[in-house]
């Protein structure tokens, strides 16, 4: 019975997320805008070989962080999804009894909900800054005319990963590095972590640091990690389509490898990357976002009940 209710509980975070994926997308293609570049190029500009290189970090940065945040978006959103009908069930419990004042009405779960704008906004700016110092530090001295396989792409997606996920010596929690970019830290005044919020509003206050604590938990970044591993999978999954053997590669050699026998320059890999985003952060019901949602379902039970019912 537990795990139906376990996947009941799972079905609201799709319409949610669907919702939100054009206010990600357009913040990252305002943020980090390669179309501007790609229509300065076609002029054929003196400066070509500098605003390509402009482009290959751009293209590369939007594209990984519309992955981290389409991942980090479906896990925050399961966990205040999770919050809010524990709350919801406990006023439903209470209903009618003399005195009783509603744990959670509704303008507090609107509140609360606001609060996921910081991972939409301040956030995702500060996650962008992180991934492209990364990218630049990755693929800054590759040249355009470099070739690459897949399996090479793959390892460059990794140590990306390993600079953004890196955590800092100094770091005395075991927490992971990217809840910063969820909820600000706890120095920063709560008033930022919600619209409008003020020290009186002592019920978005609770489920605010009832969020934080999931945030901060060992369960917390076992599931994202999960989710993001099968999210960059994904990516590369989307991008192996151009990486396939032509059929005289084929009949060259029967036991081509697929995954490292081709190799294409940096510069034709680039608009591959760059388009990426689009299918990533699209509202339709695709295959990328589905699978974020989905892959809740195949997490370890004992690691997805803790998180869904640890704060009940």
């Amino acid at each position: 019975m537990q795990d139906v209710n376990t996947r009941l509980q799972l079905e609201p975070v799709k319409p949610h997320v669907l919702s939100m994926l054009p206010t990600l997308r357009d913040a990252l293609m305002h943020q980090l805008n390669s179309e501007s570049l790609t229509s300065l190029l076609k002029n054929r500009p003196a400066n070509k070989l500098e605003i390509w290189e402009d482009l290959k970090i751009i293209s590369f940065t939007r594209s990984i962080v519309a992955v981290y945040s389409t991942c980090m978006l479906v896990v925050l959103l399961r966990v205040q999804l999770n919050i809010i009908g524990g709350y919801i069930y406990l006023d439903n419990v209470t209903l009618g009894k003399n005195g009783t004042t509603p744990l959670a009405p509704p303008e507090v779960q609107q509140q609360y909900l606001s609060s996921i704008q910081h991972l939409l906004g301040d956030g995702l700016t500060e996650l962008i800054s992180i991934v492209k110092q990364a990218v630049h530090k990755v693929f800054g001295s590759i040249s355009l005319k470099q070739t690459l396989s897949l399996l090479e792409l793959e390892q460059k997606l990794k140590d990306i990963r390993e600079v953004v996920e890196h955590k800092d010596l100094t770091q005395i929690a075991s927490y992971s590095p990217l809840c910063r970019y969820l909820m600000p830290d706890e120095e920063n005044p709560l008033a930022s972590q919600a619209c409008g919020l003020t020290e009186r509003d002592i019920a978005t206050i609770k489920l605010l640091n009832e969020t934080r604590d999931m945030l901060e938990s060992p369960d917390f970044s076992t599931v994202l990690s999960t989710c993001l591993n099968r999210g960059f999978s994904r990516l590369l999954d989307n991008m192996a389509e151009f990486f396939r053997p032509t059929e005289k590669d084929l009949s060259q050699n029967s036991s081509v490898n697929s995954l490292s026998s081709v190799s294409l320059p940096l510069a034709k890999i680039i608009p591959i990357i760059n388009g990426q985003i689009h299918s990533v952060c699209s509202e339709t019901p695709s295959h990328f976002v589905q699978v974020r949602i989905c892959l809740i379902y195949n997490i370890p039970s004992k690691i997805l009940k803790l998180m869904l019912y640890m704060p009940f």
